[in-house]
């Protein structure tokens, strides 16, 4: 039996049936939040030049919008970690409750149980690329300007940083609609009738 690899012991065996496109589709989902979320640590909390402070704009803002620091680690870790689940659709943990789990450890993970939320979170992803559009035109999401402001070389690690964000929702759509198909397979063969 050979040594799992150091991605197999991260993040789990892939599962049987999973092709290569899946796999990597899934790493680039749980790769989407890192940027934006080693942007966001950068920029409000390590004082890296990322951004214009107009004092005046920041007096006005709301405690969540001045960005304290625990809510922007918890922001970036929690994003990352909703991110790193699309890693499930493809593996073992995905289709098999892990060892750890108490009372489910070892049963079978009922297909729904995971399409159901990714499919949810996808679908509340896809506020993204919307999101993104109306940043391009100095907006919100609710229309008003924002209160962002980045210049340059500035603007340009912003869209390095936010753009994969656009990416998160239709990929993960991608990959729960073949997660679904690919664990339902089986179920539909057995319901054809034998000759």
């Amino acid at each position: 039996m050979t040594e799992p690899g150091f991605a197999e012991r991260f993040h789990g065996r892939t599962a049987a049936g999973v092709p290569r496109w899946a796999v990597w589709t899934a790493y680039a989902v749980a790769l989407t939040a890192l940027p934006s979320g080693i942007w966001r640590i950068l920029a409000m909390i390590g004082g890296a030049p990322l951004l214009e402070t107009d004092p005046a704009v920041m007096a006005d803002a709301t405690a969540l919008e001045a960005g304290p620091w625990w809510y922007i680690v918890a922001l970036s870790v929690v994003s990352e970690a909703l991110a790193f689940l699309a890693v499930g659709l493809v593996t073992v943990w995905g289709e098999v409750w892990p060892r750890w789990v108490p009372l489910l450890r070892g049963r079978p993970v009922p297909v729904w149980a995971a399409a159901v939320p990714a499919a949810l979170g996808a679908a509340a992803l896809m506020i993204l690329p919307y999101a993104m559009v109306m940043y391009a035109f100095g907006l919100g999401i609710d229309g008003e300007p924002t209160r962002l402001v980045v210049h340059g070389w500035q603007n340009a690690v912003f869209w390095i940083a936010y753009l994969p964000l656009a990416a998160w929702g239709p990929l993960l759509a991608v990959l729960t609609v073949h997660y679904v198909r690919r664990r339902t397979a089986g179920a539909q063969v057995r319901l054809v009738p034998a000759r």
